[in-house]
């Protein structure tokens, strides 16, 4: 007997319950429409589990996401724990998860939507059309170099790089680029950093092995003046852990909201998806937070863990019907009505079914 396949789902803190009840919503209407067999299971994660058990990423969870198909996260942090060192904060158990997943490479799309284009900073004829993955190196550089440490009076980060390392992220580039538009922007700091002067070696002799995508190397200052004057400029950016981290949030406001997009953690032993968004605790549990980067991951997990195009194609053609229907979640601008993290999702439910049912109608037909 085949057993279902397992996801394991971490609600974490702030909104990310709330992000993460809608997404699964999404889940279960695909595991109807397309006759998927998943069973989910819901562990603590964050500041929730430091509140249950005394640290952000409990031994039970750690069992739970090993033994996962796929995990899908809402968010992490508590203003509570802002004053705390590093290691005893929320997001060090988010630093363990992504080590003991080992996913490596983050793909963070952004695009423009054209029923929210009014929403984006970015004059429309700038930003229409856009349509960009960033994918980040996620295991190494400042946030996992070491020795780091801080005193009083001193502090230090060290930033470090191996050959492997980045040579396996630059594959999954040139992988990504041969899918979309054939072209990958390499995103460094060569001309004052010996960590930047290796990436753009080393991602240079990977470029040869695709001959059919075009590589540029470009400063990441650069990068980041022309997200905002000529984001159709990209197809792939390719970049180390911090100035993915910085140039995705920053990529992630010109499609309107950060409360838009999603993300997927690839390469290691159990693919992770989460909205970018933090875990915004201002609004949480007052029905007000964008559902939608979290729904998105899930179509994200159908494409990448699992296949299913099919699925993946649904859940984004329900969330750009609803938009196109003119409603909108406060933190985007525009539309005809203002509703809900819970209506919004009602909605795209709503629109999936529809759609199923008109499919449904056709084959009938």
């Amino acid at each position: 007997m085949i057993k279902p396949i397992k996801i394991t789902v971490l609600p974490g803190d702030g909104v990310g319950p709330e992000v993460c009840d809608s997404a699964v919503r999404l889940l279960d209407c695909a595991v109807e429409q397309f006759g998927l067999d998943f069973s989910i299971e819901e562990h603590s994660f964050g500041g929730a589990a430091i509140h249950k058990s005394g640290t952000p990423f409990p031994e039970e969870t750690i069992a739970a996401v090993s033994n996962s198909d796929a995990v899908l996260l809402g968010a992490v942090g508590l203003p509570e724990f802002e004053t705390h060192s590093p290691a005893e904060r929320p997001e060090a158990g988010l630093l363990k998860l992504r080590t003991v997943l080992g996913g490596f490479a983050n793909l963070r799309p952004a695009k423009a939507f054209e029923s929210i284009l009014d929403g984006s900073p970015l004059k429309r004829e700038v930003f229409a059309g856009t349509d960009l993955l960033i994918v980040r190196e996620l295991l190494g550089g400042l946030y996992f170099g070491a020795p780091r440490e801080k005193n009083e009076a001193h502090a230090y980060n060290t930033m470090s790089y191996s050959k492997p390392e980045i040579e396996r992220v630059a594959r999954v580039a040139f992988a990504s680029a041969r899918q979309r538009g054939g072209r990958i922007c390499s995103v460094d700091k060569a001309n004052v950093l010996e960590t930047s002067m290796l990436w753009r070696e080393t991602v240079s002799e990977v470029a040869a092995a695709y001959p059919d995508v075009a590589l540029e190397h470009m400063y990441v200052d650069a990068c980041a003046m022309k997200l905002v004057t000529d984001p159709k400029h990209f197809d792939v950016i390719l970049t180390e852990n911090m100035f993915g981290d910085i140039l995705s949030d920053e990529a992630a406001v010109l499609t309107g909201s950060l409360g838009m997009l999603p993300s997927a953690t690839i390469g290691g032993d159990v693919d992770l998806y989460e909205p970018i968004h933090g875990s915004a605790p201002d609004i949480a549990g007052k029905n007000l937070a964008n559902p939608i980067g979290a729904i998105l991951s899930v179509a994200m997990m159908m494409r990448h863990s699992f296949g299913r195009e099919d699925a993946a194609a649904a859940i984004e053609d329900a969330v750009h019907t609803t938009l196109e229907s003119g409603l909108r979640t406060r933190d985007l601008m525009g539309g005809e009505r203002v509703v809900g993290t819970i209506e919004m999702t009602d909605a795209i439910v709503a629109s999936m079914h529809e759609h199923a049912s008109i499919g449904h109608a056709y084959h009938a037909v």
